[in-house]
């Protein structure tokens, strides 16, 4: 389906059912092959990975059926080669939010994921952190045992915080790029996340979005384009799409409401 413009400024398509790959019954080698680049693609952020880097025994595992997707995306966590692009090269806040991306799909939503994240480390070690994200209620709601985790955090899902919106710019940019190209090993977000802020989506002088601009015009309504979320388990349908014109002082909370109804912000822009 075709970007729209704004997505395509931002780097994303607000229609991402192409981005979900699931290993389904009766599957053939073909579904297995793509369940396996994809899981490469996600958890390590986009970085190209050398045939000799490749766990070819989870991936054996999972051409045998004797893994799940889930158990297959753990063993790539688990690996020393994800420990030593992400955990041994930077600081460790740099490492938790990159695993709430490679493994949630999302950003972090504040301080105290990031206090509960470092404690469970400390206390517990590797693989204690990298098992809590893969074994939460989170996880499993999204993902279950048989879809690859994808980028979320720009979507209006239920249960998501609307900061997780802009924070997620942050740590994505499409997959032209890689975590390597975008922010290294520095942390994104350990400023924002320790004001309990977050930083707007703006457009550039070239048209690109970047992450920093102004919040908005407080005097101007705003079109908010929705469209409704599709039913898990439920055949695809053509979807009804609603727009409301909102005043900037309203437009957070008209967010939430869309977000906890089970809509789908496609779009938002000056009306």
């Amino acid at each position: 389906m075709a970007v729209t413009t704004a997505a395509g400024r931002l780097g994303v398509s607000p229609y991402d059912e192409s981005m979900r790959v699931e290993l389904r019954p009766n599957w053939v080698e073909g579904d297995v092959e793509a369940v396996i680049r994809a899981a490469y693609r996600q958890v390590f952020g986009n970085q190209y990975i050398m045939a000799s880097e490749r766990n070819t025994s989870a991936e054996s595992l999972l051409r045998q059926g004797a893994i799940s997707v889930r158990d297959f995306v753990r063993a790539l966590a688990l690996s020393d080669l994800y420990r030593d692009k992400f955990f041994l090269s930077g600081p460790q806040n740099r490492f938790i939010e990159l695993n709430y991306k490679h493994l949630l799909g999302r950003a972090p939503y504040g301080q105290d994921e990031i206090a509960f994240h470092t404690d469970l480390y400390n206390t517990d070690g590797y693989a204690a952190e990298i098992n809590s994200y893969i074994d939460s209620q989170e996880y499993r709601d999204n993902f279950g045992d048989n879809v690859v985790p994808y980028y979320r955090g720009h979507l209006t899902q239920r249960s998501q915080k609307t900061v997780g919106f802009t924070r997620f710019f942050q740590l994505y940019r499409g997959y032209g790029t890689s975590d390597r190209v975008q922010g290294g090993i520095r942390s994104q977000l350990v400023s924002e996340i320790a004001k309990n802020s977050s930083s707007p989506v703006g457009r550039g002088a070239t048209g690109a979005a970047i992450v920093g601009g102004s919040g908005g015009d407080r005097e101007k309504l705003y079109r908010v384009r929705v469209t409704q979320a599709t039913v898990p388990g439920r055949p695809q349908v053509r979807r009804t799409c609603t727009e409301f014109l909102v005043p900037y002082e309203q437009l957070s909370r008209k967010l939430q409401q869309v977000n906890r109804s089970g809509g789908r912000v496609t779009k938002v822009d000056l009306a």
